[in-house]
């Protein structure tokens, strides 16, 4: 059985926010499966670290996937227009599979509409936004919401990757 989890990239995407948690999922025997708008295509991070998306967003379908990411930097503000992205994210909070994300990466969930009443953190950037969206705002490293993980920023990686490991091996046992 594969245990694959969907990573979302697109320019400006928060290079580490995508990498480590890709690399931790590996390491723990997950499939990490990059897609970005585009399939095959090599997204450039704020830092410059290329990331190559193996398939194209619209292609993707929750039921093939235990979770999806949603890193932070600029990507998500053009992320959050796209149907086919909002789409995605609604069909794997309704499945209630790992929806984790970090820093800005909340602001698509936000555009999803699946934040209302469920305790959120990410980037203080966004802290109105998901506060004027219905979430309950906690400021902390990481916060598990039954299926939902977030994060602030990069300093948070190691508890927030944990925790997204934490929420995966719960969905599979």
């Amino acid at each position: 059985m594969t245990r694959a989890v969907l990573l979302l990239v697109g320019d400006e995407y928060e290079d580490l926010e995508l990498q480590y948690p890709k690399l931790r999922l590996r390491e723990a025997g997950y499939v990490p499966v990059v897609a970005g708008q585009v399939k095959g295509h090599s997204y450039r991070g704020k830092y410059g670290y290329p990331c190559h998306s193996d398939r194209a967003i619209g292609d993707c379908d929750a039921n093939a996937f235990e979770g999806i990411l949603l890193p932070g930097g600029w990507m998500p503000d053009k992320l959050r227009r796209d149907a086919s992205v909002l789409a995605l994210v609604r069909a794997f909070d309704q499945q209630k599979k790992l929806l984790a994300s970090i820093c800005h990466g909340p602001w698509i969930a936000i555009s999803a509409n699946v934040v209302r009443g469920v305790r959120y953190t990410g980037s203080l950037g966004i802290r109105d936004d998901l506060i004027n969206a219905g979430a309950l705002w906690h400021d902390a490293a990481v916060v598990i919401d039954g299926h939902h993980v977030s994060s602030r920023k990069p300093d948070d990686l190691p508890e927030f990757t944990a925790a997204m490991l934490q929420v995966l091996d719960l969905q599979i046992h």
